[in-house]
């Protein structure tokens, strides 16, 4: 990373989150942003934006803003390594695995629901290329 900030607008189009979202995940604890400028904006760096990512991509899964506190919390203590027994280490993995089969039970849920409206709009489609029915006929 070379080190580069960036105020909160070009965080929200990178992330395309609103500047209201990123804010209350900074209310929350989620995601702090990294420094500030002397006018006293937030700046950004790309952690901090992998960091929105992991919340971002979360989200749609139906995880809870605790359940994302949490995630954060293990890949966190994870990332900074070496100071780490074997011990919680193998604990700080399996939470991250615990959350890797929520989120791939919940793929699989959202997969379904997919095929369930792509038959519906087939269906629609399909009715409106039909030829119509006269009430006579």
């Amino acid at each position: 990373m070379d080190g580069k900030h960036m105020q909160i607008g070009e965080v929200a189009a990178r992330t395309e989150l609103s500047l209201r979202t990123i804010r209350h995940y900074e209310e929350t604890g989620l995601v702090t942003p990294s420094a500030r400028s002397q006018g006293g904006f937030r700046l950004y760096t790309e952690n901090d934006i992998a960091r929105l990512m992991v919340i971002r991509r979360m989200k749609p899964l139906g995880f809870t803003l605790d359940q994302m506190r949490d995630l954060l919390d293990a890949t966190d203590r994870l990332d900074t390594g070496g100071a780490l027994e074997a011990e919680e280490r193998e604990a700080l993995l399996e939470r991250v695995r615990g959350y890797q089969r929520a989120a791939a039970e919940q793929v699989e849920k959202l997969r379904v629901q997919l095929i369930r409206a792509e038959d519906f709009e087939g269906t629609l489609r399909s009715r409106l290329e039909a030829p119509a029915v006269t009430a006579g006929s």
